[in-house]
């Protein structure tokens, strides 16, 4: 790597849980809709990956563009998206998981996906945190190494009763139908 690009990466690892800007997508109405009909009417907005807006800030966190409910921290650097994951936390059960981490290849090895999971773990902190999918094994190398001290470890883990795999953090009502709450 360049001194020039090291020292940008450098910055936008410091800026990780101090410089994001928060887009929530969620339009009250509909979601109100969508409790009070008990799920019967769903209108709520779901946005691609390529519709999700690109922020003017180094990092950023929008709602996910593939799973309803769960969230997208990306980091952009150069006009461009350095690092993109999904993550969720069911507040119920303390437990977050992300999924999906991903370094565009000419930023791999700078330590952004580790400046993030870090910066999630402050933001939310006192939970344990795994992963929502399996482990590729060109990356258990790397789930180790920011698993270390770290409450679940980034272990795979199922996802909790609390949370469908596609909607998020399930609404109360649907949780006392269910038994769940």
């Amino acid at each position: 790597m360049n001194v020039d690009l090291e020292r940008e990466l450098r910055r936008l690892r410091e800026q990780a849980a101090t410089e994001v800007v928060r887009w929530p997508s969620r339009e009250p109405i509909w979601t109100a809709v969508y409790n009070l009909t008990r799920g019967r009417i769903d209108r709520r907005p779901r946005y691609t990956t390529g519709q999700l807006p690109a922020l003017d800030s180094p990092w950023q966190d929008t709602d996910s563009g593939r799973y309803f409910g769960w969230r997208c921290r990306r980091a952009n650097l150069n006009r461009g998206q350095a690092f993109v994951m999904e993550y969720i936390v069911c507040p119920h059960c303390r437990i977050g998981w992300v999924d999906k981490p991903y370094t565009i290849e000419r930023y791999q090895r700078g330590g952004l996906a580790a400046a993030a999971l870090r910066a999630l773990r402050e933001e939310h902190s006192g939970m344990a945190w795994h992963t929502g999918s399996g482990h590729v094994s060109s990356s258990k190398a790397f789930w180790v190494r920011v698993g270390d001290g770290v409450e679940g470890g980034y272990l795979p883990r199922k996802l909790c009763v609390h949370v469908a795999r596609h909607g998020g953090v399930l609404p109360d009502w649907l949780l006392k139908r269910r038994g769940d709450l």
